[in-house]
């Protein structure tokens, strides 16, 4: 019944298997891959038919976490997996970036490939084994894909790069890249790096590029045996001669058009000109070939302008860094906050401080976990000038955000030298190339400014490439269109000392070695010129925090103390913020937080906890009140929740015939420690104490 192809492979010291035919078999095409003990099943499917009008190629990716894979129930009150999480659409993302342009480029059918974790060995993450799905699935599927394409996760210990490394070699690892490519070359990269140098990164890149090989080779070997015949291609419209003459009239209008270097200006002109030509061709022209030719001219213009003259459309040469603003304290009741503006980019960046309750708990594929920091990016329609619907956020913010995180993350200061759990929020306020990096150059700004201790201050630059056979310009600090009408888009974030987050995406099948040196020696200069200027607002982390952030004070009790501090149903731990204001957190391990707006609650809530977990010392004379009197004595409560029993015999030197003739409910009393029963109970003493003025009568007596 089934024509089951597998292929396997050793790699990185785990067996990869490739396998088709049994499962998804009406998909175009269908691979189960397994690497060690994770099973990722991955399709492909296009539609057979290009819908008419379309300019662009409509490509879906999703990647889909099944928590059956891990052997676990969904949370939540309907139990069954929900919109994508942050790491679906990250990894959605993932393996769009590197697929999407080897595609043909007449190709305009819908096409979906989907990535289904089936299994989770809790070792092997399942992106690398989705995005090496996706490549074998498009690769025999028939789909006019110029691939395969290879992946891989490369660690750094220190000394040597490791291969896909595992969750725990994770934790020991400084670097987290992720390289996927071709035979030729590399088409992306994404990674978060702990300050690592330029010859380091670039390193893992080229060592990932070289294990990715053994990998794309297995690929092929299935496709020999298991792939359906290849769709013919779309022809050459036939009108396409005829468009051309009509269109090459307006080149010099587009000529003049790019030479306007404010973007505004720019873009009426363009708009202008485009709506030009469609009157041009009057009723009912082919406005997909229409678009794409009038792409073709403008891109040739701004392309050939780069590389002919090493100008670029609003002036500058190719290293240039355009002017920056950056400013602090922007809006004055927020904890932090920054201002930082590039260019025609601008970022508003806010800072804000929380408590243990603020941290976002995350429940993964790999189980439930808690982040102290948050970073959320937002790109409002007016932030480009047009008019847009508002709603949660995209696939494009998602992704753009958790750049910015993995560009400040390894900064931050640890949870014991920072109790705080953070939020950024980053509100683009005007776009024209690299908002992304505006927010990690703002989320710094805004960092310090809050006075969140961290390490060193963090830039972030993006580079572009415009190649044409073997000559190349690369560009610092790219503009909207240059992005646009360029072959790539390189993001590279750090300090004066290291990278911290490198992201590369390419619009060609791939780029040499060559020119990533280049793009990383040409960032690290644009990246510590953006420092500079940054640091001209704040240089270093404020030593105080505002006075609307919260006050954290830690403290450290003994682990049998929790039960107390917490008290019967939580009642006592209410008690204590309800009447002092503060929040108040406890860990398991024995750490207290305590969260207050102002020193008096603070230390309020401190010393309500202290009196909870302190212990009767011998010998040692408190303050208390009387709350329970009995024939043979009365209980006084004397240290926060601890009560001693004062025995008759010691209310007073002289014969007591009756508790209350000494003393009644809600007196307050002087007492001494003078000893424990075998229960612990403490026993205390009125008598050996001098009601008046507090003094030990005994040690008086003595002297």
């Amino acid at each position: 019944m089934f024509e089951v192809y597998r292929k396997e492979v050793k790699w990185g010291g785990k067996l990869l298997t490739f396998e088709t035919g049994k499962i998804a078999r009406q998909a175009d095409g269908a691979v189960m891959v397994t690497y060690g003990g994770t099973t990722v099943l991955c399709t492909a499917v296009g539609a057979s038919t290009a819908k008419p009008g379309i300019d662009f190629f409509p490509l879906t990716v999703n990647y889909q976490e099944k928590t059956f894979a891990a052997g676990r129930i969904p949370g939540g009150f309907f139990k069954r997996e929900g919109r994508p999480s942050e790491k679906e659409t990250l990894v959605s993302r993932l393996i769009d970036r590197p697929i999407r342009p080897l595609f043909h480029k007449n190709y305009k059918n819908e096409t979906q490939v989907i990535a289904t974790v089936l299994a989770h060995d809790m070792e092997n993450d399942p992106d690398i084994v989705a995005i090496l799905g996706a490549s074998a699935a498009l690769t025999i599927s028939g789909l006019p894909f110029m691939g395969p394409i290879g992946a891989c996760r490369v660690g750094w210990d220190g000394n040597n790069y490791i291969l896909n490394p595992t969750t725990v070699q994770m934790k020991e690892s400084s670097l987290d890249l992720v390289v996927a490519g071709t035979t030729d070359g590399v088409l992306m990269v994404e990674s978060e790096a702990s300050e690592l140098s330029e010859e380091i990164m670039l390193g893992a890149v080229d060592y990932g590029h070289s294990e990715i090989e053994h990998v794309i080779k297995a690929i092929i070997d299935l496709a020999e045996v298991a792939a359906k015949e290849p769709r013919p291609l779309p022809d050459e419209p036939k009108e396409k001669d005829d468009y051309l003459k009509i269109i090459k009239p307006f080149r010099k209008k587009f000529e003049k058009a790019y030479k306007e270097i404010d973007k505004s200006n720019r873009s009426k002109m363009l708009s202008n000109i485009r709506n030009e030509i469609v009157l041009e061709f009057g009723d009912s022209p082919n406005s997909t070939l229409l678009s794409s030719l009038t792409k073709d001219i403008e891109a040739d213009i701004v392309r050939g302008n780069i590389l002919k003259t090493k100008k670029r459309i609003d002036g500058r040469d190719t290293k240039t860094v355009r002017s920056i603003v950056a400013e602090v304290g922007t809006l004055p009741r927020a904890h932090g906050s920054a201002l930082f503006t590039r260019g025609e980019t601008q970022a508003l960046v806010v800072a804000t401080l929380g408590t243990g309750q603020d941290e976002q708990i995350i429940d993964a594929l790999e189980g439930e976990y808690r982040s102290k920091f948050m970073l959320h990016y937002n790109f409002p329609p007016y932030s480009v000038g047009e008019a847009g619907r508002i709603g949660s956020p995209g696939r494009r913010e998602v992704g753009h955000g958790k750049l910015a995180w993995r560009a400040v993350n390894p900064l931050l200061p640890s949870g014991d030298d920072f109790p705080y759990t953070v939020r950024i929020v980053s509100e683009v306020t005007e776009s024209n190339g690299s908002s992304s990096m505006a927010t990690v150059c703002g989320t710094s700004l805004a960092l310090m400014d809050a006075g969140v201790p961290i390490k060193k201050p963090v830039a972030g630059i993006a580079m572009g490439l415009i190649k044409e056979k073997k000559e190349f310009s690369v560009l610092s600090d790219i503009l909207g269109d240059e992005d646009h009408l360029g072959d790539m888009d390189f993001k590279v974030a750090g300090t004066e000392d290291g990278i911290t987050s490198l992201q590369m995406d390419i619009k060609i099948t791939s780029i040499t070695k060559e020119i990533m040196e280049i793009a990383l020696e040409q960032a690290k200069e644009g990246r510590i010129h953006i420092l500079n200027e940054m640091s001209k607002a704040i240089g270093s982390s404020r030593e105080v925090l505002a006075d609307s952030a919260p006050k954290i004070t830690t403290m450290k009790v003994k682990l049998e103390k929790i039960r107390d501090i917490i008290g019967p149903g939580g009642k006592m731990i209410r008690e204590i913020c309800e009447t002092t204001g503060a929040k108040v957190d406890i860990e398991d391990d024995g750490t207290i937080k305590i969260a207050a707006s102002d020193t008096e609650s603070s230390e309020a809530a401190q010393k309500r906890i202290s009196d909870i977990v302190a212990e009767a010392e011998l010998g040692v004379i408190y303050t208390g009140k009387v709350v329970k009197t009995v024939d043979f004595g009365a209980f006084v409560n004397f240290l926060g929740t601890k009560d001693g029993l004062v025995h008759i015999s010691e209310l007073q030197n002289a014969r007591t015939e009756k508790t209350t003739d000494i003393c009644k409910e809600g007196d307050e009393v002087k007492v001494k420690v003078i000893g424990f029963d075998d229960r612990g109970k403490v026993k205390l003493s009125m008598k050996r104490v001098d009601q008046h003025t507090g003094e030990d009568i005994e040690n008086k007596k003595e002297d």
